[in-house]
């Protein structure tokens, strides 16, 4: 597959670890030339071999930091790059950086949803503002920033009000960051005698973090399962498909994902107390609904909470490529081919159209991704130091894997960053083989480490992946 005017494409991969070696992927099927960065903490990171195999010594670029966006500017000027890929994480759901990209005296490409959109849907209370409007179900709580005490203490008090007439005795609200994301930036509160002591460390927080102290306040679910909508849009805005659902509802205690399922629910399989594909019929087609209000014009990913009686909530809108995108393509044909999801994110970026329509979208099996990280999940998933002496595992027509870990040398994990060593996507015909085959997976996975100048256990996280494996898609 190639673009119109390729040779005009030049892409800086303003990112790390296996996003950056799967857009380098993507863009080698593209014909796309392209620069990455590293920083000295990371110049044994498989992306940086890999960029060096496939694009030369000149195609890796050193910089102090992936977070300044001088440096990067400066390497896309050097490299003569025409266009910016900023992963997930780091700048990627930066409006600001993003505005940037595209209006500088030497303008390039932002692969990925317009700045105004990612603006817009960035900010959870203008997300559920743009919601209501249409009727897309959001979790009860505040619809703007809530920057006051006394409005806070209002709505908090309704909130725990609410909840006591529905017969919840043990009542718990959510203080989040309207302008976080990923976990970040959120706390519960179960007494309303300690909301008020909360509400101000959270709006610290994001004043500190996020520069705007506005925070959203919600009632929390209980029990509910997490799943997301993946949508795929064409740079004009007016074309929107979707590639179904996925369920990312097993997570650390800090609320970051551990595996994530495609699709969302099984029905027929599990047995569930509501219609569970009306409720991904449901969802998707919300999720469509402001993809076309927005005038969504990338790859984005909508958020819901449903809750054991399934009923629907939004959460939010991730404005950019996630680390599960694998899982919501391994089960997906585009007229009966396989998708790559980050290779549509940039050709469509890049301004080449869509070429089709949902229904030359299906389905096929269940995919699993596992987060193999290096964590010590009895203690809240601390993140665990060392360095890697071997990772390893048997290739299976079934089983990728995506990792920046050498598997032919020892690799010191930089704990500037996130622990985070390999994504492995499972596929099976049916929920039962995918799960079988998952655990198949992880007993065969070598991964061996050692804490530096410690003789304490080097831990991971495969344990607790394969006691969640038994219960996917469940409440």
């Amino acid at each position: 597959m190639t673009l119109k005017n390729i040779d005009r494409h030049k892409v800086l991969i303003a990112n790390r670890g296996e996003i950056a070696m799967r857009v380098m992927g993507a863009c080698r099927r593209l014909g796309l030339d392209f620069v990455c960065v590293c920083t000295r903490e990371d110049r044994t990171s498989g992306h940086v071999r890999l960029a060096r195999e496939l694009a030369g010594d000149g195609a890796v670029y050193t910089i102090t930091s992936y977070l300044d966006a001088n440096e990067l500017f400066s390497v896309a000027d050097a490299a003569g790059a025409t266009a910016v890929h900023p992963g997930y994480g780091f700048f990627a759901e930066d409006f600001r950086f993003a505005r940037r990209v595209v209006r500088r005296d030497r303008p390039m490409e932002f692969i990925g949803p317009s700045w105004w959109v990612i603006r817009d849907l960035g900010d959870k209370i203008n997300t559920k503002r743009i919601a209501r409007s249409l009727n897309v179900p959001t979790v009860p709580g505040s619809d703007r920033p809530v920057y006051s005490e006394i409005e806070a203490d209002e709505i908090a008090s309704s909130l725990f009000e609410f909840q006591a007439s529905q017969g919840i005795v043990d009542g718990v609200i959510m203080v989040k960051a309207s302008a976080g994301g990923g976990g970040m930036g959120i706390e519960e509160v179960g007494d309303f005698n300690e909301f008020r002591s909360v509400f101000r460390r959270i709006r610290n927080y994001a004043k500190r973090n996020f520069g705007d102290e506005g925070v959203l306040i919600e009632q929390r679910i209980f029990d509910f399962n997490h799943l997301e909508v993946q949508v795929v849009s064409q740079r004009d805005g007016k074309h929107h498909v979707h590639f179904g659902t996925r369920n990312c509802s097993v997570q650390s205690t800090g609320k970051q994902k551990r595996i994530e399922v495609a699709p969302g629910f099984a029905p027929g399989v599990v047995p569930y107390t509501f219609d569970a594909a009306g409720v991904m019929d449901d969802i998707t087609a919300h999720s469509l609904a402001m993809a076309r209000e927005t005038r969504y014009d990338n790859v984005g990913t909508w958020e819901w909470i449903i809750t054991p009686r399934g009923e629907p909530f939004l959460m939010e809108v991730n404005t950019r490529i996630q680390v599960e995108n694998g899982v919501s393509a391994v089960i997906s044909r585009v007229k009966d081919r396989p998708v790559d999801i980050i290779t549509e994110q940039i050709r469509l970026a890049l301004g080449d159209e869509l070429r089709y329509s949902q229904d030359d979208i299906s389905f096929e099996g269940v995919g699993i991704e596992y987060r193999v990280v290096a964590e010590n999940t009895d203690k809240r998933f601390t993140p665990c130091a060392g360095t890697i002496t071997e990772l390893g595992w048997t290739e299976r027509d079934w089983l990728q894997v995506h990792t920046h870990v050498p598997q032919d040398a020892e690799y010191e994990i930089p704990m500037e960053y996130d622990p985070n060593l390999a994504l492995a996507i499972v596929w099976g015909a049916d929920l039962a083989e995918a799960k079988k085959r998952g655990l198949e997976f992880l007993d065969d996975l070598r991964l061996q480490g050692r804490v530096a100048g410690s003789t304490e256990e080097f831990h991971t996280n495969i344990e607790y992946l394969k006691a969640k494996t038994a219960r996917l898609l469940e409440f």
